[in-house]
C-alpha cells in the first residue's frame, strides 16, 4: 500500500516511516513538510492514503485536505496530530477526511491505516467521545432524499450517540434482530460500510 507522509517534524516522519515500512504492509513513496507539499505530491503520486499532520507552517493539513478533496473526492486522507482541538475535529469531519488520530495513540495507527484502505472511516476513541458535544445543532439535512424513514433516522441518531444494537433495541422497544435489519437497510441506502461511517455521516450533515 502506497502512502505519502506529511509532517513538519523530520524526526516524527523518520520514525513513522520506519514503523510503517517495518510492518511490511506499507510503502512510503514520498514525504513532505507542509500542506503545499501534500497537494503537489498527491497530484504527482495519487497514493492509496495520505497520512498528514495538521499544524504546519506554510499550509496546515486541513487546508491541504480541503484542496485535495475538492480535486480528488475519492482521496483517502488520515489526519495524525497531537491536538484534539474541537475546531479541527469539526472541520475534519465536514471536509470528509477518512480519519483523525492523535499521535500519542500510535498503537492505533496501523489498524487505522488498514481500515481506511478498506474504505472505513476511523476516529480515535478520544475523538469519538467528543464529537456528539461538538455538533449540538438542529439537523437540517434532508434524509428523505436517501429514502431514510423516521425510524431509521432515530436509529442513525442513536448510533451517532454511541448506542449499541442492544441499547437501541431497549430504547426503541424493538428486538435486536429488527435493529440489525434497520442497520443493514441504513447502510445500503447511504452506501456506507459500518456503524462508524453512519455516525460520521450524521455529524458531517449537521
Amino acid at each position: 500500500m502506497n502512502i505519502i507522509l506529511i509532517d513538519d517534524d523530520c524526526l516524527v516522519s523518520q520514525a513513522l516511516k520506519i514503523i510503517l515500512e517495518a510492518s511490511g504492509s506499507f510503502h512510503i513513496i514520498a514525504t513532505g513538510s507542509d500542506g503545499k507539499d501534500a497537494v503537489v505530491l498527491y497530484r504527482e503520486h495519487r497514493p492509496d492514503i495520505l497520512l498528514m499532520d495538521i499544524r504546519m507552517k506554510e499550509m496546515n493539513g486541513l487546508d491541504a485536505a480541503g484542496l485535495i478533496l475538492s480535486e480528488f473526492p475519492e482521496a483517502k486522507i488520515l489526519l495524525l496530530t497531537t491536538f484534539s482541538d474541537d475546531e479541527y475535529i469539526v472541520k475534519a469531519l465536514k471536509l470528509g477526511a477518512k480519519g483523525y488520530l492523535l499521535k500519542q495513540d500510535y498503537q492505533s495507527l496501523l489498524p487505522a491505516l488498514k481500515a481506511v484502505s478498506n474504505g472505513q472511516t476511523v476516529f480515535g476513541s478520544e475523538i469519538m467521545e467528543k464529537i456528539p458535544n461538538l455538533l449540538q445543532t438542529q439537523n437540517t439535512f434532508d434524509y428523505s432524499t436517501y429514502e431514510i424513514n423516521d425510524r431509521e433516522l432515530e436509529i442513525i441518531k442513536l448510533i451517532a450517540e454511541g448506542y449499541s444494537n442492544r441499547e437501541i433495541a431497549q430504547t426503541l422497544f424493538l428486538s435486536e434482530g429488527t435493529v440489525r435489519n434497520y442497520l443493514s437497510s441504513i447502510l445500503d441506502k447511504l452506501d456506507l460500510r459500518d456503524r462508524t461511517q453512519v455516525a460520521v455521516f450524521y455529524y458531517q450533515h449537521r
